[in-house]
């Protein structure tokens, strides 16, 4: 005869402290738990509505300049260090962990219109409307440091007023955007070649992450081109129906990269087929003047002459989050910090602004229970998010008036537009016209 003895270890249940939690055990039989979705549903609101709760995406902000901000860069050697130019000439080095300034480069007699650091972080490549292209040495992060900053390594005049400015990964080389693209190196004086189709003056530049060779540019005639050094040649080239303001590669899948454009929207490029966009980005309400990916490439920022900041999806087409304070005026740049923990916005009124990427996340340290917590509301939230009333909050964002009301009239003026274009087709002879998809409908035309 078999005998079935219930059998426990004391250490399965007695706490090493009298500290300790009480371990609990539970059966995940569903036979026992008959009520369990309609526990976990509510579950899931409960942390949708606390996510509202809690949601304050604004850090701080830092000021110093005395003019708007232009442009801003990362560097790739300090996590919590950003680089700021201005209007008015003035650059500066802050330390985002104590919001001051760490060092200053006067030196540019104008606008201040591109600014990269070059991998090692070591060396910070400035240039503007001065017609200049200035080396600087960069500081470590620390007050007490001793490192003179008021003079630059080189200054290079050249013939032309600069508009944007990158450096290529792991090597002396950079790139500037003015009346055409020069390409230089740290050592010489002078570019070392140079590119250029047409005769429209170029507006932004940026080398891809993946290739360094590779280089995409936007111009003021509505191009985009993308150029290779090791040829020598541009190579490809379409023009949109609008002007491009800014290019950023995703550093994740460095074949697309996605634009920031006049008309409202940021359209994402797969630079293999540049004849129609993957995905159309839309929310915005005015031009968008600067985007940035985050270092996962799973989002991106962008920063609007309407005033807000909007996170996006790579892959989607409406924005997860915007961000917004009554005295910020228009944003000109933007950027993801190097841990892709927080954002940076750079604007009309003088000050950098440091948002949380994840308006809800929870500062400092977070214990192993508390992190356990927030993945299992991130979870019930994932798994019931086509639900309305969950959907509802979760996509709820309270907009400024004038973004909100312009918001409605864009939505007018497309209905508009596609009751147009659906009249048209109605009373056109079959197969006389065609209708564009969105993604082709803003692209003009594909040379190479």
């Amino acid at each position: 005869m078999k005998v079935k003895v219930i059998s426990r270890s004391t250490e399965e249940f007695t706490r090493e402290r009298s500290k300790d939690l009480q371990k609990v055990f539970r059966n995940y039989d569903p036979n026992l738990h008959t009520q369990e979705k309609a526990v976990e549903y509510t579950r899931a609101l409960n942390a949708a509505k606390l996510e509202k709760i809690f949601a304050r995406p604004f850090v701080g902000a830092m000021d110093g300049h005395i003019d708007a901000i232009s442009c801003m860069a990362k560097n790739p050697n300090h996590l919590k260090s950003v680089f700021s130019g201005s209007m008015d000439g003035d650059i500066r080095l802050w330390d985002l962990a104590t919001r001051k300034t760490v060092s200053q480069f006067p030196g540019h007699q104008g606008a201040v219109r591109g600014l990269t650091s070059s991998t090692n972080g070591e060396v910070l490549i400035s240039c503007g409307t001065d017609c200049t292209v200035r080396q600087w040495k960069v500081a470590p992060l620390n007050f007490d440091s001793t490192a003179d900053t008021s003079k630059p390594l080189a200054v290079y005049t050249w013939k032309h007023a600069f508009w944007g400015v990158d450096h290529q990964w792991d090597t002396s080389i950079f790139a500037t955007a003015g009346a055409q693209v020069d390409i230089w190196d740290h050592n010489r004086s002078e570019p070392i070649s140079t590119f250029q189709w047409g005769n429209d003056s170029v507006i932004s530049v940026r080398f891809n992450p993946g290739e360094p060779n590779l280089l995409a540019t936007s111009s003021s005639d509505r191009g985009i081109i993308l150029y290779d050094l090791r040829t020598s040649s541009p190579f490809k080239k379409v023009i949109m129906q609008t002007k491009t303001n800014s290019i950023c590669w995703n550093p994740m899948e460095p074949i697309n990269f996605t634009v920031a454009n006049e008309d409202c929207n940021c359209y994402t490029f797969d630079a293999r087929k540049l004849d129609e966009a993957k995905v159309v980005h839309r929310d915005h309400v005015s031009a968008v003047m600067d985007v940035d990916y985050s270092p996962t490439g799973r989002e991106f920022v962008t920063g609007s002459y309407d005033r807000t900041v909007r996170i996006f999806n790579h892959n989607g087409d409406h924005s997860r989050e915007i961000y917004h304070t009554k005295r910020m005026q228009r944003v000109f740049s933007v950027r993801y910090s190097c841990d892709a923990s927080y954002v940076i916005s750079g604007s009309d009124d003088t000050n950098l602004r440091i948002w949380k990427s994840k308006a809800s996340e929870q500062l400092g340290v977070i214990l192993p229970r508390e992190k356990k917590k927030h993945e299992y509301n991130d979870a019930l939230k994932a798994r019931f998010k086509h639900l309305p009333e969950i959907k509802r909050i979760v996509k709820h964002r309270h907009l400024p008036k004038p973004v909100y009301k312009a918001a409605i009239m864009r939505r007018a003026v497309t209905a508009a537009d596609n009751r147009k274009e659906e009249r048209r087709q109605a009373h056109s002879a079959p197969g006389s016209s065609s209708r564009k998809p969105f993604r082709k409908r803003r692209i003009i035309k594909e040379e190479s």
